[in-house]
């Protein structure tokens, strides 16, 4: 297992290698959106399925949310973020090189972790993926996502903080004030 701090991961992300970080979740897996070809790769990961852009703020990732979404993805990203929760919006005209789904859209999501949100402080927006191949339940430890994805260093300090182990509540927007539940999660649907 190959760990690395902030500035040896950005160096790394910067020619393209991806990185494993905690997140308040599970595990991630995460790239420069200009390379999330690798993530698709070392995950053995189906291209039909898009991935996540996290950030550390809302300001950071409000220019990804297209204009006649942003009031509605204001109001719940103020209430649920930093947390369990993944938003999918429309994206803007700007950031569409950006979306890795067919329909242009994108999911969101600021984690409620420090070594993510200081990771993500230091290198911008990250396209991510739980870390684990595709179609397996994955690790919550460094250790156990090290054994899994044994090629990809990993973002210390070593031992990680337990993470929750379950995944991210899913929203997509439909149409103004609707939202459309894709994945339960941590956080309830009803409550939104």
């Amino acid at each position: 297992m190959n760990v690395v701090d902030n500035k040896s991961a950005l160096e790394k992300l910067k020619i393209g290698l991806p990185i494993i970080f905690q997140t308040d979740t599970l595990p991630a897996i995460g790239c420069f959106p200009e390379f999330s070809a690798v993530i698709y790769q070392i995950k053995k990961r189906k291209k039909n399925k898009p991935l996540i852009l996290m950030g550390s703020s809302i300001n950071e990732l409000i220019d990804y949310v297209h204009e006649s979404v942003r009031e509605d993805f204001l109001n719940i990203a103020s209430k649920y973020w930093p947390g369990p929760l993944t938003i999918i919006i429309p994206v803007s005209e700007g950031k569409k090189h950006t979306s890795t789904s067919y329909d242009l859209t994108l999911g969101l999501r600021i984690p409620n972790s420090q070594t993510a949100k200081s990771l993500l402080e230091v290198t911008g927006p990250l396209l991510t993926s739980s870390a684990n191949v595709s179609g397996t339940s994955g690790s919550i430890t460094a250790e156990g996502t090290s054994f899994e994805l044994p090629n990809v260093d990993i973002l210390g300090p070593i031992p990680w903080t337990i993470c929750s182990g379950s995944a991210s509540t899913i929203i997509s927007w439909t149409k103004n004030g609707k939202w459309k539940l894709i994945r339960k999660g941590a956080v309830s649907f009803k409550a939104i």
